[in-house]
């Protein structure tokens, strides 16, 4: 068991939630889950990737916003593209990466090249990869690539 974990608060969605994310993640699965006095899901335990998360069915009273926000580092467009797009399914998209699931959980979808290309050895080629990133919604690295290279 993990030291830290995170808990996400819903408003009765928490087992949908679970089982959302963890068809969505390789490496996931479902974990335990706990009935509250009203014999409905109270809690739900699963993991996404290796790290533990709890679902928590508390109610109304707290929403998700984008003070916090969950990465998804990507190695190839091809799974910029799959992620994104299984999470943006009854969600909307945001700019630069992020979205917001069905569930209003904010996500970041991003390519490991941006670490590179955002601070590169070039400075010049880093200003217009961030320049072309402000403008983008779903991140495309080849197109931030070519920003890099001034192309």
């Amino acid at each position: 068991m993990q030291k830290i974990s995170t808990c996400l608060w819903f408003d009765g969605q928490a087992a949908e939630a679970a089982e959302f994310y963890t068809s969505t993640f390789d490496n996931s699965s479902m974990g335990q889950t706990m009935q509250g006095p009203d014999g409905k899901v109270l809690t739900v335990e699963f993991e996404i990737e290796g790290r533990q998360f709890m679902g928590l069915n508390g109610g109304p009273v707290f929403t998700f916003n984008e003070a916090v926000s969950l990465v998804v580092n990507c190695d190839s467009q091809e799974e910029v593209d799959r992620y994104w797009d299984a999470l943006l399914v009854g969600g909307e998209e945001s700019q630069c990466g992020w979205l917001k699931d069905k569930f209003g959980l904010s996500w970041q979808i991003v390519p490991t090249a941006m670490s590179g290309l955002l601070a590169g050895p070039d400075p010049a080629g880093s200003q217009r990869a961030m320049e072309a990133m402000l403008k983008m919604r779903k991140l495309d690295i080849n197109a931030l690539q070519k920003a890099y290279d001034g192309d």
